[in-house]
């Protein structure tokens, strides 16, 4: 069932939204992507005529923690969706229940954080039925917590076997997803960042089948440097993957991928903003230096790659991109995609860094699809069953 599809006129309908968004001491929303992200989904409901009731979590909380209330984000959902709404300091129980009554069409409805009950992160079907109480349609629109089979995201569908689908958010998702995954388009670049290979080993194994260039950037380019026999001074290195980058990289050959890494990296001699800097090749760094950025060179050898690519997908910054003397080269490669796009290719950013350097830059109308959810993009792009997706379908 598409939501295209329904009416949700006289319907009280329950939207799992991503709300998980960051704030800062003032407990102010200091981006507010994923509440803009799920604004669609809940015009579409009060525009039918029917109560829109969101739920989501905020953090980690340990018990009722006051600054992971939901309450604290209210004034932006208002300022993005451009109507006021009810704020309920609960999630379950009679004052939600009474709340929801007394909610006239087309009105919106926020139930205080799900993880204020430990019973949501540890999938418990009772909290899921006393949630499922609550409405008669569900809607999961939460991406970035797809992945967790939580009781809000994947067991609260049982209640709902009829009556439930994705919002606009997941379907856009999910096709973009499939998009890079099954398209014949030529030539598939995958742009991988990051810190760790540990961490990307199964994403990398997998794009290496379906990729014709794949581009490593971030601290991981030096485990595969190290690997080859290059200098790496003090940079981030994982000693016990150096034989199975060897192997991605005879793997990429074999299947004929164009596997480029950095060819110069910007060291420093402390892991510090304001550390002394310089440019080396990145097979040849000094002894208590490390390399925290790409150089001038990689980012050129890159952008000739990306520019010629009909379908980018990139996750994963370039370097240190938290400290400004550092983050140039996931920069770059962010304009280079917006370039690429507006030339015709399609282009799937996620991941937290690389995201934020999208909007930095204020690029995201610029890229096909910026995902909401890092870690269940690149688990979906893996061929893991995603617990979220897995319950609407089924």
């Amino acid at each position: 069932m598409q939501i295209d599809n329904i009416n949700f006129e006289n319907r009280k309908v329950i939207i799992r939204v991503d709300f998980n968004v960051p704030l800062n001491k003032d407990l102010k929303v200091t981006d507010d992507t994923r509440i803009k992200a799920a604004i669609p989904t809940i015009n579409k409901v009060i525009a039918d005529g029917g109560t829109a009731i969101l739920i989501s979590h905020l953090g980690r909380p340990k018990g009722k923690e006051e600054k992971y209330s939901l309450k604290n984000i209210v004034s932006e959902i208002e300022k993005n969706l451009g109507q006021s709404i009810t704020f309920v300091n609960d999630c379950i129980g009679d004052v939600v229940k009474e709340s929801i009554a007394k909610s006239e069409k087309g009105s919106v409805i926020l139930l205080e954080n799900l993880r204020f009950y430990a019973e949501e992160k540890a999938g418990d079907v009772d909290f899921a039925k006393k949630l499922s109480e609550l409405a008669d349609f569900y809607i999961n629109d939460a991406f970035g917590t797809a992945h967790r089979a939580h009781a809000s995201t994947s067991v609260i569908a049982q209640f709902f076997p009829n009556d439930k689908c994705f919002g606009y958010l997941i379907e856009k998702e999910i096709i973009s997803v499939n998009k890079v995954l099954n398209s014949t388009e030529k030539p598939l670049t995958a742009i991988v960042g990051g810190a760790k290979v540990s961490s990307k080993i199964t994403i990398i194994e997998k794009l290496i089948d379906k990729v014709d260039n794949l581009i490593i950037g971030g601290g991981m380019a030096y485990t595969f440097v190290k690997a080859q026999g290059g200098k790496i001074g003090n940079s981030l290195v994982e000693d016990d993957y150096l034989e199975l980058a060897l192997k991605i990289m005879a793997k990429a050959k074999a299947n004929h991928v164009n596997f480029l890494l950095p060819i110069d990296t910007i060291i420093a001699d402390d892991f510090s903003n304001d550390a002394n800097t310089k440019v080396v090749n990145i097979a040849e760094i000094p002894d208590g230096w490390m390399g925290l950025d790409i150089g001038e060179k990689s980012s050129e050898l890159f952008k000739e790659t990306i520019l010629n690519s009909k379908l980018i997908l990139w996750n994963g910054p370039m370097g240190v991109f938290e400290m400004e003397a550092f983050q140039k080269g996931t920069v770059d490669v962010a304009k280079t995609l917006a370039v690429a796009t507006e030339n015709g290719a399609f282009s799937l950013v996620g991941g937290g860094d690389s995201v934020a350097a999208i909007n930095k830059f204020n690029l995201n109308s610029k890229i096909s699809h910026v995902s909401t959810g890092g870690g269940a993009m690149l688990e979906y792009l893996e061929g893991k069953q995603l617990p979220g997706i897995a319950a609407i379908l089924n």
